[in-house]
């Protein structure tokens, strides 16, 4: 069957669809000898040779679908320039290549799924799904209603209006305020750049739900795999 070689490369356990882009554009993936340099490509996914870093890519016949507890100070990319520790450590003893859907910050904790499901990985990380995120926020002194209003309204971040946000203060001390947010996209650092142009910086960010996945009381640095209910949801997005 012919399919675009990101998509098989995504399948097999390389990477996301988004990341096997980039491996294509720089060079890094060839079929039957030949090195591909450009999207759009498609393949014969069983008769044609695709190697990355020398080795054949091999569908993956068994998908894998797992919950992690991200802890701060671990990176979600699979290799880390600078050497941080990676959420692929915390998953060593899976023996499929497995990869996060999307990102969390290297200070950020809470909800990331894994898996080696590249189409899932597209739909959950396409801007077009809105999939929502639940965050538990602690920020540094004490919104008034100006800020809030302005952050449920939607706000210019890098030049570019973020949609409407929830936000709702839940309890507050001499200090901070703890807040329970909810975006629909998952742009760079984006709690954060919204936090610090309401002029209240974050001092601590959390992940507790993705649509209607909860983490619950999963502890930190440990993953569990989703039930069949969570993927059918998921898939169903």
């Amino acid at each position: 069957m012919e399919v675009r070689l990101q998509k098989f490369l995504a399948e097999a356990g390389i990477a996301s669809r988004r990341k096997s882009e980039e491996l294509i554009l720089a060079g890094e993936i060839s079929v039957n000898g030949n090195v591909v340099r450009e999207l759009g490509v498609k393949i014969n996914d069983k008769t044609d040779v695709v190697l990355y870093k020398g080795e054949r890519v091999q569908p993956q016949s068994r998908k894998v679908y797992i919950m992690l507890h991200k802890p701060e100070g671990f990176v979600t990319t699979v290799k880390d320039q600078f050497g941080r520790a990676s959420v692929a450590d915390l998953v060593k003893d899976i023996d499929e290549r497995i990869f996060p859907v999307g990102r969390l910050d290297y200070n950020t904790s809470g909800l990331l799924i894994m898996t080696n499901d590249g189409s899932l990985t597209y739909k959950l990380t396409h801007p077009k799904y809105e999939v929502s995120k639940k965050y538990m926020v602690k920020i540094y002194g004490e919104p008034d209603a100006k800020a809030l209003k302005k952050f449920r309204n939607g706000m210019y971040i890098d030049g570019k209006k973020t949609k409407p946000a929830k936000i709702d203060i839940t309890k507050k001390d001499e200090r901070f305020s703890y807040a329970e947010i909810t975006i629909s996209e998952g742009r760079n650092r984006q709690i954060r750049k919204m936090c610090e142009e309401i002029k209240h910086p974050v001092a601590s960010l959390k992940r507790i739900a993705v649509g209607e996945l909860s983490l619950g009381d999963l502890p930190k640095g440990k993953y569990r795999p989703l039930t069949q209910k969570e993927i059918d949801y998921l898939k169903s997005l």
